[in-house]
């Protein structure tokens, strides 16, 4: 879950690499530093307790610290409290080697115990400081030797960037299943662990698969698999650019991020209509294997398990397949059982979730074809799966994932079509009409942000609030349960999602004077039960904040406070009613003075288990 980054060139090196992570605070903000070859040919290694702001007024931008050969690294604590010592880079005892981790060294504690006894003395509380030490031990003046000796003896993920100081102009890169890209320009090469803290420099990239060594110079990048032997890659370019991962005049990341949303969903879906129809050639499944898949299981973790138990409610109302949705960091520690012709669907943002890989690799081991649903091409998940759908909303900066969320439900939306189009239980005309609401999808969220003001105000009147309770019945059930991650997640204000139908087993009792509940009533089967409901927690003292759809005016008689949004095909409704949801989210959390795009503790992509 920490960002690496490095950079050898014709550049001064550290402020590129305060830059590069800068775009990657988002994975991990507790310390950060870097280490940069000198003119004296020594490492010099600066690194600091605290946002990443700390350690560039340190170095005054990067400005004070020369060198045109350097590696970086923005902590998420792992192993070892926040501190400047526990920090990265780590060094050997000499500091002829300097080492920044992304992952987790698993039997460090066996190998911390070797080297003691070879003589190593350990500065840190962390796993990564063996790393440079075995480095050491093992070093005898070929890099690449030294390098494959140490991934044959730690157990593990790592993603590795490494100096050596009889090294100078050169930088080492290791991974196995913690991501890791090396970029290519006309002054320099890099190495960084996602895309947008090297798309100012360069947007063509090479992806290191597991167990496999590179080796950076100013021009040139050469790749080892562990044997030692040199292989070929293929050079890939991006298609995002620089101003994709920046603010551009919004005060967060969310914010902007909420905003790109209708772009996002309409760059997902756009493409995959032809002739009004919707065509997946990403699927490589043809009619005769869609009419055979017997049942789907949906794996995700955190948001991405909210879009799964979205899209059961609506893979089984159109193709009547059986499905179940898992969370992919309990999946492989219960023994699950793969039927035939079981169609495994992983869901990540950033295709690189250590449970979702997990998940996924125990699936195919069981005989189920997988299918990934990501945003972010060549990373692990998409390049494992049997089949890869991309989302295309562009790199998603915030840790609160917004667009992501958006664009991977209406791709279930629109894989569901295909499926009940497949199989035969979806007529023409319903076909038609789903079509035409999925690509009205945007214009309706667009009306939804217009109307943010209102929700603004109120969220400032419950920025205050200690718990915080979403209900709903159906698919308003499932999306209760993303706006309550959301909010948790970025207030830290306990939230909880509940089915309104659960109340009275139990949860009723939570329910005291102004207590806020947020009520979504969108389904029309489900309407009056759900108003029911409200009246419920209303009469033990709640204050209700009702979401429903445009013409369902009812709801003021019994809410305190309404958002409505416009009508739409129930099936597609969670794609309106989380907008609110993320809106006040994001509005209570900027009232209490937090820090929306990098909440305590948490950080963007888990690469860890």
């Amino acid at each position: 879950m920490c960002g690496i980054v490095g950079y050898v060139g014709t550049e001064n090196a550290a402020p590129i690499l305060l830059g590069g992570l800068e775009k990657l605070e988002y994975r991990g903000y507790d310390s950060a530093g870097i280490a940069v070859s000198n003119a004296e040919g020594k490492i010099e290694v600066i690194k600091a307790k605290g946002r990443l702001r700390v350690l560039a007024d340190m170095t005054d931008n990067g400005k004070a610290v020369h060198g045109s050969c350097g590696i970086g690294h923005t902590r998420w604590a792992t192993h070892g409290e926040p501190s400047s010592t526990n920090a990265h880079p780590h060094v050997s005892n000499d500091k002829s080697i300097a080492v920044v981790h992304n992952g987790i060294i698993e039997n460090y504690l066996e190998l911390r115990d070797k080297m003691i006894k070879k003589g190593a003395t350990f500065v840190s509380e962390t796993d990564t400081e063996v790393v440079a030490h075995l480095l050491r031990y093992y070093y005898t003046g070929d890099p690449i030797d030294a390098l494959t000796k140490v991934m044959m003896r730690v157990r593990g993920s790592y993603a590795l960037g490494v100096l050596f100081m009889d090294r100078p102009g050169e930088i080492y890169a290791v991974r196995k299943d913690s991501p890791l890209i090396v970029g290519q320009s006309g002054n320099g090469t890099f190495i960084a662990s996602d895309v947008p803290a090297i798309l100012e420099y360069t947007r063509d990239v090479y992806y290191i698969q597991n167990m496999e060594i590179a080796k950076l110079t100013a021009d040139s990048v050469t790749f080892y698999n562990i044997d030692q032997e040199e292989i070929t890659k293929e050079l890939k370019h991006i298609e995002w650019d620089a101003k994709a991962a920046e603010k551009e005049g919004f005060e967060h990341y969310m914010m902007k991020e909420i905003y790109e949303q209708p772009k996002a969903i309409r760059d997902t879906i756009t493409p995959r209509i032809q002739d009004g129809k919707i065509v997946f050639e990403e699927l490589e499944m043809d009619e005769e294997e869609l009419n055979a898949i017997s049942n789907i299981i949906l794996l995700g973790c955190g948001s991405a398990y909210h879009v799964g138990v979205n899209a059961k409610y609506i893979l089984e109302t159109l193709t009547r397949i059986p499905v179940s949705v898992e969370l992919a960091s309990e999946f492989r520690y219960r023994n699950p059982i793969i039927a035939p012709n079981t169609l495994v669907i992983v869901i990540s943002q950033s295709g690189e979730t250590a449970d979702s890989l997990a998940a996924l690799r125990e699936a195919q081991e069981r005989g189920a074809k997988v299918l990934g649903i990501v945003n972010v091409v060549g990373s692990s998940i998409a390049r494992e799966a049997d089949a890869c759908i991309y989302t295309w909303a562009g790199p998603e900066i915030s840790v609160a994932t917004t667009k992501a969320y958006s664009t991977q439900m209406v791709v279930l939306y629109m894989i569901a079509m295909v499926l009940a189009q497949a199989r035969g239980l979806i007529t023409e005309e319903r076909y038609a009409e789903l079509l035409a609401e999925l690509k009205s999808l945007p214009e309706k969220i667009e009306r939804i942000l217009n109307e943010k003001e209102r929700i603004q105000w109120f969220a400032h009147k419950y920025a205050s609030a200690q718990d915080i309770f979403f209900i709903g019945r159906g698919l308003d059930y499932a999306a209760c349960m993303e706006g309550s991650l959301k909010l948790k997640e970025i207030s830290y204000i306990h939230s909880e999602g509940y089915a309104a139908g659960e109340l009275k087993h139990g949860t009723i009792s939570l329910i005291e004077d102004n207590v806020l509940v947020v009520a979504l009533a969108t389904q029309k089967e489900l309407y009056g039960k759900t108003v029911s409901n409200i009246v419920e927690v209303k009469s033990r003292g709640a204050y209700v904040f009702g979401i429903t759809a445009y013409g369902s005016y009812t709801m003021e008689d019994v809410a305190d406070f309404t958002v409505y949004v416009p009508k739409t095909d129930d099936l597609f409704m969670t794609t309106l009613t989380v907008i609110p949801m993320q809106l006040f989210a994001y509005y209570v959390s900027v009232a209490k003075g937090l820090d929306v795009d990098k909440p305590r503790n948490l950080a963007k992509s888990v690469t860890v288990e």
